[in-house]
Parts: structure tokens; C-alpha cells; sequence
């Protein structure tokens, strides 16, 4: 009977620093990727912006341009969208740090799950993000620009227009996640799946609360951010029932 005390005294300290030291390892290893990465986008910092504003410019009247409101816009304003896109870019090195850190602590069956749905939380991140400038944007600008009232010209500033395509870009990337987001609440019995299906209405409402507080106050961005949630959400669902069986009810409870 003593031996188990005796082994549950020296593991907590032990552990905690090992843990720590790899929390270190894995957060070093993150920041060192993302430098590698930000040096290339620092160089074509220009470039990127020029890449990221080329929706609005397709869409906006002859002879109109973005503006700089501010001295420093014209450095800062790329500069600084080049360390984000560093960090977007070295996402997939940092998901992978943060799985390799808790894989671990898994069990066996546990890594095989967790491994495929690390890779297609990473795919359908960017996936997300391509939805947002190949799809959303054009649409979006066209309809913005369309309603700009007689007699107004449309200058928009590079630094707002920075922070709003960049929102739009995670934005859209996270609400991509919830097919595996709805895979691993069912999987892990936080949500049952029966409940997932019978709630429908309260999801719905839901996802068009959540798209109104990520896109601009429109409904144009609003709508096209919550019809794909939805349909995300359905494929969440089915990807449950291929990918989780349901288990008998334990019965040593009856047994004992």
C-alpha cells in the first residue's frame, strides 16, 4: 500500500519542470518559424499588400485609389502585414508544435484521431482564407461600392483596409473549423450527436449572431459568412457518423 504513495511524491515536481522545458522548446521553435518566414514577407512586404489590396482596387471607379492618411502608412502599413502574414503563414509549424506538445499526454487510438484532424483543421484554415479573397471579397466590394451614395467619391484609407481584409482572413479561416470542431465535441461526449441534429433552429440563430459580430454590419458579408458556417456545421455532422460509433453504455455498473 506504500508503494503507490511513495511514487505519487516526486512525479508532480518532476513532470511539471520536464513540461515546461518542452512548452519552452515548442514555443521557441514557433517564433523561430516565424521569423524564417517574416524575413521573405518583409522583402516583398509591398508586394503583399499590392496582392491583398487587388479585390478593392478591381472593383473601385477610374482614376480612384487607396490613400495614406498618416506619414508612417505607406512603411508601417506593409510592414506590419508582413508580420501577419508570417504568422499566418507559419500556422501550420505552430498547430503542429501545440499537437506535439499534447500528443503525449494522449492514448494511442487517441493520436491516430488526433493526427488527421490536426491536418484537416490546417486545410481547411487556409481554405477559409481563400474563400474570403477569391469569394467574399469581390462581392462584398462590389455591393459596397455600388451603394455609395451619388455625388461621394470612395478613398479608402490602406490601414483600415489592411485591418479589415486581415480580420476577414482569420475570420473566415476559424469559422472554417467547425467540421472539426463538431467531430471532437462528439467524439469526446461533450455533445451528443442526436442533440446536434435536433437543435437545428438554436444553430442556425446561432451562426448568424456569431457571422454578425466577425463581418462588417451588411448583410451581404453576414450572409456569406453564415450560409458556409451552416454548411460546415452539416458536414461536421455527417463526418461524425462516418468517423465516431456510438458505444454501448457501460454495464459494470449492473455487474457490480
Amino acid at each position: 500500500m506504500s508503494a503507490p504513495e511513495q511514487h505519487d511524491e516526486p512525479l508532480p515536481e518532476s513532470s511539471l519542470l520536464s513540461h515546461l522545458f518542452e512548452l519552452r522548446d515548442r514555443l521557441l521553435k514557433s517564433l523561430v518559424a516565424t521569423l524564417v518566414i517574416a524575413l521573405p514577407c518583409l522583402y516583398f512586404a509591398n508586394d503583399i499588400f499590392s496582392w491583398l489590396a487587388e479585390p478593392l482596387r478591381a472593383q473601385l471607379p477610374a482614376g480612384t485609389t487607396l490613400i495614406a492618411t498618416s506619414v508612417m502608412a505607406p512603411f508601417m502599413t506593409p510592414f506590419k502585414l508582413a508580420l501577419l502574414a508570417a504568422i499566418f503563414f507559419a500556422m501550420p509549424v505552430i498547430l503542429y508544435q501545440v499537437w506535439a506538445f499534447v500528443a503525449p499526454g494522449l492514448y494511442r487510438h487517441e493520436r491516430r484521431f488526433a493526427l488527421p484532424l490536426f491536418v484537416s483543421s490546417v486545410i481547411l484554415f487556409y481554405a477559409g482564407a481563400a474563400f474570403a479573397y477569391f469569394v467574399v471579397f469581390p462581392v462584398a466590394f462590389a455591393f459596397f461600392i455600388g451603394t455609395t451614395p451619388e455625388g461621394v467619391q470612395m478613398m479608402t484609407d490602406m490601414t483600415q483596409y489592411m485591418d479589415f481584409a486581415v480580420l476577414m482572413f482569420f475570420a473566415f479561416g476559424i469559422a472554417f473549423e467547425i467540421p472539426v470542431a463538431t467531430v471532437l465535441l462528439v467524439r469526446t461526449g461533450l455533445v451528443k450527436r442526436e442533440r446536434l441534429t435536433a437543435n437545428r433552429g438554436y444553430v442556425i440563430l446561432g451562426i448568424f449572431i456569431v457571422a454578425a459580430f466577425l463581418t462588417p454590419p451588411d448583410p451581404v458579408s453576414q450572409t456569406m459568412m453564415a450560409v458556409p458556417m451552416y454548411l460546415l456545421y452539416e458536414a461536421g455532422v455527417l463526418l461524425s457518423r462516418l468517423l465516431v460509433r456510438d458505444r454501448p453504455p457501460p454495464q459494470n455498473a449492473e455487474s457490480a
